[in-house]
């Protein structure tokens, strides 16, 4: 997977909003305090960027390793109310030191902390969307965190997974033209451990990764593959790199070849489509093989006769999980029908379906191909 200046260029060359993702690692100094002097070269940074007219969003780890030194805690609780009240005490810690990164530039911060719910809600998503756009135009910089004061997914998780979806999902919601996830190494590294320049396949990729997380990061190169699926799809670039570089944003937007760039698909998808590919759906259906096939390489609607089994409650309107025979999946997109009237017509040819709901709105599809995002 080589890599050259030009291809490089092409890539950032037309960038004109950005989202950084720092880490928990990166972010501390010494005895797992947050770094200030690190906080503020990355203001710094940040800063130019804006000087050349591109827009910086960060989403930002810290608030528990934040909370833990604030409090003299010498390590995680386990008691779940207990770890959302250090992550209270540290995201108020963290934004104060955020705040102080940016004085000198005159750059405000805003503080705009995220559930999973205000992904997977259309309205919340439009909100949040819109929220951050205004944040730009008056002139702040946005800073997003998980709001783990109120999540009460399980404790060895927050409900993204973690920031490195978070930051995937932030992305989309603002159709940011690139990503970049600081960590603390140089970007994907092969067998070897020489760093991956250019990456066009991601399962290509997913066969380098290392499984090793650090102490205080939770997220490893397998959740930032995941991410850069989700954003390389779409149409968008994403970028790995050890956040320690030196000047390492204005530099990569330069088009110096730093860290491992994942290219992005050649098509954009509109936000619509990115929307049905973030949510998490709420049932799922079985299809067939051929249904398979016909979904994935004729670009077809969910039909009735295609499906073979359906999981969960779901309503009409929610997002559902279409998976094969094999159980992968295949496909998510809004239904047609809910659960219980999609068991009834599983497997139906569509004069059946409408003979079966003669006396209601029928549709011919259980997810029509407009409201389908497959992969």
């Amino acid at each position: 997977m080589p890599a050259n200046d030009r291809s490089r260029k092409q890539f950032v060359s037309a960038v004109r909003t950005v989202v950084i993702k720092l880490g928990t690692q990166l972010l501390s100094g010494k005895e797992g305090r947050l770094d200030i002097d690190f906080i503020a070269s990355i203001a710094r940074q940040v800063a130019e960027l804006r000087r050349r007219g591109i827009q910086v969003t960060i989403v930002s780890s810290g608030a528990v390793g934040a909370g833990l030194r604030e409090l003299n805690i010498p390590k995680r609780p386990t008691d779940l109310a207990k770890l959302q009240a250090v992550a209270a005490v540290g995201q108020r810690r963290l934004m104060d030191v955020w705040g102080a990164a940016f004085e000198p530039f005159q750059l405000p911060v805003a503080q705009l902390l995220l559930t999973r719910d205000d992904i997977d809600s259309r309205t919340r998503f439009l909100n949040l969307r819109n929220t951050i756009h205004a944040v730009h135009d008056l002139g702040a910089v946005p800073i997003i965190n998980e709001n783990d004061t109120v999540s009460t997914d399980e404790m060895v998780k927050i409900t993204f997974g973690d920031n490195d979806i978070l930051a995937s999902m932030v992305t989309h919601a603002i159709r940011a033209n690139l990503l970049v996830l600081m960590t603390v190494v140089d970007g994907l590294l092969d067998a070897a451990g020489v760093p991956v320049r250019l990456v066009e396949s991601i399962e290509h990729a997913r066969a380098l990764i290392r499984t090793e997380k650090s102490s205080l990061g939770k997220g490893g190169m397998d959740s930032k593959l995941r991410a850069a699926q989700t954003v390389t799809e779409s149409g968008e670039a994403m970028v790995v790199a050890h956040g320690r570089m030196e000047n390492l944003l204005p530099r990569l937007l330069d088009g110096e070849e730093l860290g491992t760039l994942f290219v992005p698909a050649g098509k954009k998808k509109s936000s619509r489509t990115r929307w049905i590919g973030s949510v998490q759906p709420v049932g799922t259906v079985e299809v067939d093989a051929g249904c398979v096939t016909a979904l994935v390489e004729r670009n077809k609607s969910l039909l009735p006769a295609g499906v073979t089994r359906v999981q969960g409650n779901f309503s009409r309107g929610d997002v559902i999980a279409v998976v094969g025979p094999d159980g992968a999946r295949v496909a998510r997109g809004l239904s047609n029908y809910d659960s219980d009237d999609v068991d009834q017509i599983k497997g139906k040819k569509t004069v059946d379906v409408r003979s079966t709901f003669k006396d209601s709105i029928v549709y011919d599809e259980v997810v029509h191909r407009d409201n389908l995002v497959v992969g």
